[in-house]
């Protein structure tokens, strides 16, 4: 284990602290919980929870003992302080001597104590860390000791690693209940260094934060360094798969998985991981028997399921995987249907659809209703495989059971974690633009991702491609090429398929403006227009509308739209300027690329519409050319822009509104809206 620790940091902090001992106490917490979050194989996703055991004074200014404990919603990568909200210890206390609590009750006796009413609710396991008689408390889920945790012979080996050091606490679903457990494993042993929850994870503290950190490095690192001891030699996969070749197997995938959901349900995301240790972990001949066997620490279930979806080489088919699919729906319903009617409560059945696909030759699948979702439960899959693949080596992986996962994948607490708003109009759907990095495009992929749509961006490669992409976030990918070169648009969209699992929207946006008098203008800049202005449009169309037509296949029923097109065409299509011959006729064959799309398609459910636009400040309408256009016409810039009937400039951010409008009008195809403020001559008929 990397010992994260930086003196010059850590004195920085201090140093922004001031001198009061609880303010450089919280700061130097803030700290070591950064550094946990910071390496997943300590934890990840909003995973464990630190505490700091201080004093604070209340609104009558008196010095009351509190527990500063992670806030709900907060990951240890990135929190604040204000993410380890103060609660008053002493109630905290008084709750040890209480014979039961249940989990609304516990809930509302930490919030209430709360020195911040506004502050986040402090973690279910609030009660564990007031209960360690220490200042400094770490909780993790170690990828070595979920491993030691889920063995059969986690006493022994915990003995022999350990002695006395580390207590174990058997396995106890969070809250009330399990604080209580840990307690008495403490009391049994005080001079431990930390605690084992079998099943569950791994606690350590000390008299500081540093102390705490070092020491939960240095217990990892124990266990990490046994299991290396003993691991055996890797598996040599295949070669991983090329995006040409991964891109069928997993837009056919997608469109499986949207078999188990209701019609007109958006389908789910994948991200698909193909490392060497992945893919080696997916050829393993035991896989149908580990598939079985359940999740590495308890709060995986929420994001991926009890078991994933096996599916091996023979089963890689649209059908087949159709098949595997709705068996898995079928199987995780009886698994509902025989746990719920034992909850004290009614229970609410969720999608029956896996959040993990191993995918022999390909590799470890998360599935999410977002790309974010399915990023964590890849994350989550790579995890658990490792701690299986190590479990199996050293005397096998056995977490807990069916009925103690049905309470912890259905516990309200668990439940509250993945949110109870209301979805985003366009989340699920994948947004592919051409263009991406370009003004309009940029808008365009912009006003997509804050509907909750995910994105990829085409455009040339270089900076403003990679600045385009970084500026939208994590989860949203660009990719660099020439879209006029032979089988660019394939691997594009190939490559989005390979991304997210696969597309729902095109947005054909990429061109350029190409002067010149039609009657003397040489005859190769009128084809390189075309190639760009038309073949290019056509090009992305086609590749696009045989992933649209594989995942519905897949699907096996209509359902959900199969896939939309959305050309950004140009005034120029029916309103011809002088000199723009070479951009008009080419964006005019577009026009009615476009309509004779929407004939064919229709049927099969595809829409496809479009923008024509004008006067946008763009790539092909730069400021040189504004200045000249203006300066020509007599007028100043910001009058010229805004001639139209509005008299108002039209900006780019105008036609991703309108992009976003028809992406959502679902009873609408072989439109072209208009966007350039008013413009008689441009106007259809």
């Amino acid at each position: 284990m990397t010992n994260l620790w930086n003196d010059a940091e850590a004195e920085a902090l201090l140093a922004a602290a001031g001198p009061e001992t609880r303010a450089r106490d919280l700061a130097l917490r803030v700290y070591t919980s950064r550094l946990i979050g910071r390496d997943p194989d300590l934890v990840m996703h909003g995973g464990g929870n630190t505490s700091l055991k201080s004093t604070a004074t209340d609104v009558f200014g008196a010095v009351v003992d509190v527990l500063h404990i992670k806030g709900s919603g907060w990951d240890l990568e990135t929190i604040e302080a204000r993410g380890l909200p103060a609660v008053r210890m002493e109630p905290l206390m008084r709750l040890r001597d209480l014979p039961a609590l249940s989990d609304e009750a516990m809930v509302n006796v930490q919030r209430l104590n709360l020195l911040d009413p506004q502050a986040p609710n402090p973690s279910v396991e609030t009660l564990l860390h007031a209960w360690i008689p220490h200042k400094v408390v770490d909780h993790t889920h170690a990828t070595a000791f979920l491993t030691l945790a889920n063995l059969p012979e986690v006493a022994a080996v915990t003995r022999e690693l350990f002695g006395d050091r580390l207590t174990l606490v058997p396995y106890v679903m969070p809250g009330f209940a399990l604080a209580k457990a840990a307690a008495r494993a403490y009391d049994e042993n005080p001079e431990a260094e930390g605690l084992l929850l079998v099943n569950h994870g791994h606690f350590a503290w000390g008299p500081d934060a540093r102390a705490s950190y070092d020491r939960i490095l240095a217990h990892t690192g124990l266990v990490a360094a046994w299991l290396a001891d003993r691991r055996p030699a890797p598996l040599v996969p295949a070669a991983a798969l090329p995006a040409s070749a991964s891109a069928p197997l997993l837009s056919a995938l997608r469109g499986a998985l949207a078999s188990a959901l209701p019609d007109n349900a958006p389908l789910p995301l994948i991200d698909l991981r193909t490392a060497e240790a992945d893919r080696a972990f997916c050829a393993r001949p035991d896989l149908e028997t580990l598939a079985t066997r359940g999740v590495a620490t308890p709060d995986h279930v929420i994001r991926t399921k009890a078991e994933p979806l096996l599916l091996r080489r023979a089963a890689q088919s649209a059908e087949a995987m159709r098949a595997a699919v709705q068996d898995y729906a079928t199987r995780y319903r009886a698994y509902f249907e025989r746990h719920a009617p034992r909850a004290a409560e009614p229970k609410t059945m969720l999608a029956p659809m896996p959040g993990l696909v191993w995918l022999e030759g390909a590799g470890i699948a998360g599935i999410g209703a977002t790309a974010a979702a399915a990023r964590i439960a890849a994350d989550i899959g790579c995890q658990s495989a490792r701690v299986r693949a190590d479990g199996e080596a050293v005397g096998g992986f056995f977490p807990i059971g069916a009925q103690d996962l049905f309470d912890m994948e259905y516990w309200s607490l668990e439940q509250a974690k993945l949110g109870s708003g209301k979805p985003a109009p366009l989340q699920g759907r994948i947004v592919l633009v051409t263009g991406g990095a370009g003004a309009i495009g940029l808008a365009s992929a912009r006003a997509f991702a804050a509907q909750g749509a995910s994105l990829f961006l085409v455009d040339r490669p270089g900076e403003a491609l990679d600045h385009a992409t970084a500026s939208l976030g994590r989860d949203h990918a660009g990719h660099g090429c020439d879209i006029t070169a032979p089988g660019a648009a394939e691997a594009a969209v190939a490559a989005c398929v390979a991304r997210f699992g696969g597309i729902d929207i095109l947005l054909s946006n990429a061109g350029a403006a190409v002067t010149g008098d039609i009657a003397t203008l040489p005859d190769d800049t009128l084809r390189s227009s075309f190639e760009l202005n038309f073949f290019a449009h056509l090009a992305f169309s086609q590749a696009a509308i045989a992933h649209f037509r594989a995942q519905q296949a897949a699907r096996g029923t209509r359902g959900a739209e199969p896939g939309q097109i959305l050309f950004n065409v140009s005034k120029q299509a029916v309103n011809p300027g002088r000199g723009f011959a070479a951009y008009g006729l080419p964006k005019a064959t577009t026009f009615f690329l476009l309509r004779q799309l929407a004939l064919e398609l229709g049927a099969e459910g595809i829409r496809v519409n479009g923008i024509n636009a004008d006067r946008i400040r763009s790539g092909l309408l730069s400021s040189d050319m504004i200045k000249a256009r203006s300066t020509a016409r007599g007028l100043d810039e910001a009058t010229y822009m805004a001639g139209n009937l509005l008299r108002a400039e039209v900006e780019a951010r105008h036609v991703a509104e309108a992009f976003v409008m028809l992406a959502r009008a679902e009873r609408t195809t072989g439109h072209v809206m208009t966007v350039d403020g008013g413009n008689i001559e441009a106007a259809l008929r």
